[in-house]
């Protein structure tokens, strides 16, 4: 994984942050609709809301709280590199004694469920050779860090040509979707039918004792 490229990221999220607070915009997302969208899609892959769920990449922990509202009464573990935002998510949420939030990948270790939401969307002037592979990297980190399943999202490469950012990354769905099923075996979804210009991929662990 290229050295610059969590910092640079850190930076962007932190600027953010401090511009519009603890909100939608405050993580870089249009409107707080289409965020509940696309976390919905993501904790589909959790079909225990008891266990333990990470989220990567967690921001000020907006998705504790859709997670609570569908009934996951777990552990939630919030990573994210940017300190400004996991301040601002222990201030949040500091009454959800379930809820932990560190600036350590090492938390989430060992949650039964991992998401990932928006971490690859910015890649900023990061060539895209580079940030492709911090993308591989950071997929194989979901999958380690997860005990049961984990999912991501990405912007679509399918959206509307003139509507595409040079700072934006927009990969062929289907180039993630050959990684994972050809790296973690053949339990493997893309979604891409859910009104927004995006994609989720759900990769869940081989069962034990069975043959892929």
């Amino acid at each position: 994984m290229p050295t610059d490229v969590p910092g640079k990221v850190a930076e962007y999220y932190s600027q953010k942050l401090a511009e519009h607070g603890a909100t939608p915009r405050g993580v870089d997302w249009n409107s707080a609709d289409s965020q509940a969208v696309r976390f919905r899609e993501l904790l589909r892959v959790c079909d225990d809301t008891t266990a333990s769920l990470g989220d990567y990449g967690c921001g000020y922990g907006a998705l504790l709280p859709i997670a609570r509202q569908r009934g996951f009464t777990g552990v939630f573990r919030g990573y994210d590199v940017a300190t400004p935002m996991i301040d601002a998510a222990k201030s949040l949420h500091a009454t959800d004694i379930l809820a932990q939030f560190d600036t350590a990948e090492t938390i989430l270790a060992g949650s039964a469920h991992v998401v990932a939401s928006g971490v690859f969307n910015v890649k900023l002037d990061t060539p895209i050779v580079e940030w492709e592979a911090y993308v591989i990297a950071t997929i194989d980190r979901l999958y380690a860090l997860s005990e049961v399943a984990f999912a991501f999202n990405c912007l679509t490469g399918y959206s509307d040509a003139d509507r595409k950012r040079p700072d934006l990354y927009y990969p062929e769905p289907s180039m993630l979707f050959d990684h994972c099923a050809s790296r973690f075996g053949r339990h493997v979804q893309l979604s891409h039918d859910y009104g927004l210009y995006e994609f989720t991929i759900h990769v869940r662990r081989q069962p034990r004792g069975i043959t892929p």
